[in-house]
Order: C-alpha cells, then sequence, then structure tokens
C-alpha cells in the first residue's frame, strides 16, 4: 500500500471509462486564490507519487492493468506477474491465458529436441536522455540478426519503443536522434498555474507527427507503454489508441512534467512501479525477454540539475522492485555503462547511443548461449515464469 493517504484522492472503479482528450483546467476570475489553489494540488500530487513509489518499493508490483482502448476507454485488468487467469472483460486474451503446447516427454533424447521459434521481447527502461543508449542497443542487436517481435518501454524506453515499434531500425533512429532539437519537445507551462514545469504537449504532437499519427495497435509490432495512475499506484499498460499521448503520460515524471488526464483518472511517469517492464514483455506474449536498464546505483555527484536529483531519487526508490522485476522476467538484462551521464546531458547522446552498443557487444555471448537455450526448451517451459 501507499504510505500516503490523501483523502482528496479516491480510486475510481476499474471499469471507468477512458476517452482519448486531455483536459486542461482554465484559470478563473479569482486568480490569486486559484494559484494557491493549485499550487496545493501541486503538492499533494508530488507528495502522493512520492508515496506510490515508496509504497512499490516495500514489495512486489501492484497488479498490471490494462488501458485498452484508450480511445474508447475500455479497462482490461491482467493478472499479478505469474499469476495466471481469464481476463476481466472480452477481447484480447494475455500472455498467460494462451494455449500451453504439450512439453516435451521426460527423459527424450536431446537429438529428438528440435529448435523451435521462441518470441523475443525487448524491455526499455526509464533515465530521460540517457534513454538514447536504447537506441544503441536495438542497433547493436539487428547487427547480430535479432530483430525483436515486441516491445515495452517505460518513460524514456517508451519513447524509442515507439519508434522501433513504427518500423525505424536503429540506424535510421540514430539519424533521427542526432538530429533532434530538444527545445523542440519542451514546453514550459506557467509558473503556479500548472503542477509541473512542462506540459508535454510538445512531445505527444513530435511523436504523432514522426509517427504519421499511426496509434499503437497500428504500428508494425506489439508496443505495449507503461505509466502509472496517479489516483491508484497502479501500473498501466497502453496497447491500443494515442500513441504519443501514452508516452507522453508515461514519461511525465512527477513535478516536473504534469500529470496527463485521460478521462477521469490522471497519468504519469511508468517509472515509478516498474522501472524497467520485463513483466509487462512477458505478459504481452514473449518467450525470451531482453530487458535494457539505463539507471545508475545511487551515488553521489550526479546531482547537479534538478532533473538529475530526481533521476536520483527515482533511482533510489525503484533499486526493489527493479530487482524483483528483473530477476522474475528478465532472461538477459542489458546495462550500458553510463556512469559519467545524467538523466539531462541530452549533448552526450551520441556517448550514450555508442556505450549502448558496446553493452550488447559484451553482452552477446551471454545472449547467444541463453537464446540457443531457449529455443531447444521445450516452449512451455520458455512460457513459464
Amino acid at each position: 500500500m501507499p504510505l500516503f493517504d490523501l483523502d482528496a484522492v479516491s480510486a475510481s472503479s476499474p471499469d471507468a471509462k477512458r476517452t482519448n482528450t486531455a483536459h486542461a483546467v482554465a484559470p478563473g476570475p479569482h486568480a490569486a486564490h486559484q494559484s494557491s489553489a493549485r499550487m496545493s494540488k501541486w503538492l499533494r500530487s508530488s507528495v502522493l507519487a512520492l508515496g506510490l513509489a515508496l509504497g512499490a518499493c516495500a514489495g512486489n508490483p501492484p497488479p498490471i492493468k490494462a488501458v485498452a482502448p484508450v480511445t474508447d476507454g475500455t479497462v482490461n485488468s491482467l493478472n499479478s506477474p505469474g499469476s495466471t487467469g481469464a481476463p476481466n472483460a472480452a477481447g484480447g486474451a494475455t500472455a498467460g491465458n494462451a494455449p500451453v503446447p504439450t512439453p516435451t516427454q521426460p527423459g527424450a533424447p536431446l537429438s529428438q529436441i528440435r529448435p523451435h521459434n521462441v518470441r523475443i521481447g525487448l524491455a526499455l527502461g526509464g533515465g530521460a536522455a540517457r534513454g538514447f543508449a536504447h537506441i544503441g542497443v536495438i542497433k547493436a542487436l539487428e547487427a547480430h540478426g535479432i530483430h525483436p517481435d515486441l516491445v515495452a518501454g517505460t518513460s524514456a524506453g517508451s519513447v524509442v519503443a515507439a519508434l522501433y515499434a513504427s518500423g525505424m531500425s536503429g540506424l535510421q533512429m540514430n539519424r533521427t536522434a542526432l538530429k533532434l532539437d530538444e527545445a523542440s519537445i519542451s514546453d514550459w507551462a506557467m509558473p503556479f498555474r500548472s503542477r509541473g514545469l512542462i506540459k508535454g504537449v510538445a512531445l505527444e504532437n513530435y511523436l504523432n507527427t514522426t509517427l504519421h499519427d499511426r496509434k499503437i495497435e497500428q504500428l508494425k509490432i506489439p508496443l505495449g507503454i507503461v505509466a502509472t495512475d496517479l489516483r491508484t499506484g497502479e501500473p498501466i499498460l497502453f496497447q491500443r489508441g494515442n500513441t504519443g499521448q501514452a508516452v507522453r503520460a508515461s514519461c511525465s515524471i512527477p513535478s516536473l512534467f504534469e500529470p496527463v488526464v485521460i478521462g477521469d483518472h490522471e497519468y504519469v511517469d511508468g517509472g515509478l512501479v516498474s522501472p524497467v517492464p520485463a513483466a509487462f514483455a512477458h505478459k504481452m506474449g514473449a518467450d525470451f525477454v531482453i530487458a535494457v536498464d539505463i539507471s545508475s546505483r545511487p551515488e553521489s555527484g550526479v546531482t547537479a540539475s534538478s532533473l538529475d536529483m530526481l533521476m536520483q531519487t527515482f533511482t533510489i526508490m525503484g533499486q526493489t522492485i527493479k530487482a524483483y522485476e528483473l530477476d522474475k522476467y528478465a532472461d538477459v538484462v542489458i546495462r550500458p555503462n553510463l556512469s559519467r551521464m545524467g538523466g539531462a546531458d541530452f549533448a552526450d547522446r551520441n556517448a550514450a547511443i555508442l556505450a549502448g552498443e558496446e553493452a550488447v557487444q559484451n553482452a552477446w555471448p551471454e545472449i547467444q548461449r541463453k537464446l540457443a537455450a531457449a529455443r531447444l526448451a521445450p516452449p512451455a517451459l520458455t512460457s513459464a515464469r
């Protein structure tokens, strides 16, 4: 449970309807009174986000929920990681509900076991500017002939995940990243009239323009985007609807970005509940999960900016839940060496991309060995976690 319980924030029914439009609150005639109220609301949402994160660190991750689609707001509850059962709403079975193939009989000679295809899932974690390393990871995996069948992303990882799911190659994303002007995706909010410093609409528009306004379900490979429901503290998996809006929600670091309003719910950064979404990649149907962890271990000297301080806070709070999720659901964890890069170091994007490539090269023997073993294992064993 969260450590903070704000009376004014009540959990709504999981069957509530969601819309595809975020609603902005316009200032009223009593500016001074409203400014104070907004500041109070901003502080309350910040404290709530902190409470949600600390609560998540106290034990196992909260139950996974899926919003599908964002456009009409149907909510499908998924089971907690590792559990099985039918979905709560019709439509779209999850990986845990797929028919389980008959395993190879015990004692069968190895010569009779034929390699089979495994569905590879890529789980991309959050880390602000460190997210450029994901591009290098994808470039190197492609160079080795690895093309993931599905991708899940949290926060900065959701941006790269959306681009990759759209059909962009690692090389194409590299070129796009080097040309990106971060000012073009930063839209500053009015002080004391907002619950964050950045609105996030510019990021949403940039993604939708780049993807030619394709919805999540219209992309080339399955995409899952993880965000946090600010009221309930539950992880939300977006698998249909407005791609840019879902990514914006996943990237909305509390206090830095305004929460994203969809229907009567508010969403913030997915890193609060799933720093590296390996469990979601598995739930989406992956037999073999490659997770990319771009967060750093807590250390001194990396809090030069406000963003770095926030990222350091998330790193500290998310260590327990991240360790649990990676240990249980990731087959391989790739950790680029980004020790000298802060969350706000967008100028070091090329170095981050190179670090991602190098990390795959270092991990390649392990990837090759474990992937070969997964292809020889009975299908039922590769999907059972």
